[in-house]
């Protein structure tokens, strides 16, 4: 709601109103002009100037903008994570995973190298991927980058792990792509089976939670000062994901000692 160069032009009593609204925020979008200007012991002329610095024609516009932000950015509820970490337990038992998590560990044991490609929290959890395969001793290593180049030379007989939530992160599928055309076997762990990465890879670890993202605000726009610019934040649980990348690791190292 307050832009940089909006805050630069305030004066003195100005910016003691503006860090008195950003600390009560929610009780001030309910006051009267009086009761503001009582609070914070400045006259309603000069509540009135502030308003107009924040392109508002009076107090009344500047409570309804206050408002719309205060409704942009509330919080969201995010779920408790037992109900998707249980309920993914619970399918375990149920499906074929653990035949799909035998079938990659058979083609990761037999390869020379492992490469992790992920982004965002998958990309952190590649990461993690890369270390506990070496730890169990299968070299492996975390690409973070779509296009880093491949050398089939230097990679023969690899396999490549992919991560995505939502199967379908442009980067991903264009690295899988580039990798696939090296002669590079693909295992995919996505949330879901039906998606684009999950169809490409050569073996997908589905895992099946409630995907969990909500709207976060990244600023005003830069051509629009009043108008905010979103992202989104993806907080899906990564405990399956941690789950079957240990699990397939483990089964690697079982075969390894036959």
């Amino acid at each position: 709601m307050f832009t940089a160069e909006m805050i630069a032009s305030l004066n003195e009593l100005e910016t003691s109103l503006y860090n008195y609204i950003c600390k009560n925020e929610d009780k001030v979008a309910y006051m009267r002009i009086r009761e503001l200007a009582d609070e914070t012991h400045v006259s309603t002329s000069s509540i009135l100037r502030f308003c107009r610095k924040l392109n508002c024609e009076g107090f009344s516009e500047f409570k309804t903008k206050m408002k719309l932000h205060l409704e942009e950015t509330k919080k969201t509820n995010i779920k408790n994570i037992e109900h998707s970490v249980l309920g993914f337990f619970e399918r375990i038992s149920q499906g074929n995973m653990e035949e799909n998590i035998k079938k990659a560990a058979y083609l990761v044991a037999e390869s020379n190298n492992v490469i992790f490609i992920g982004i965002g929290s998958s990309g952190i959890m590649a990461e993690y991927g890369a270390r506990y395969f070496s730890s169990v001793g299968k070299f492996s290593m975390y690409i973070k980058d779509p296009y880093f180049p491949i050398h089939a030379k230097l990679l023969s007989n690899s396999v490549a792990i992919a991560l995505s939530v939502s199967g379908e992160t442009p980067p991903i599928i264009t690295h899988i792509n580039q990798l696939k055309e090296q002669g590079i076997k693909v295992i995919s762990i996505t949330n879901s089976k039906y998606s684009t990465i999950a169809k490409i890879s050569d073996v997908n670890i589905p895992y099946y939670v409630t995907e969990e993202r909500f709207e976060t605000s990244i600023g005003n726009n830069l051509h629009h000062v009043n108008e905010k610019e979103f992202t989104y934040s993806d907080i899906t649980t990564q405990v399956p994901v941690v789950y079957i990348l240990e699990s397939i690791a483990r089964e690697i190292y079982k075969l390894n000692d036959k």
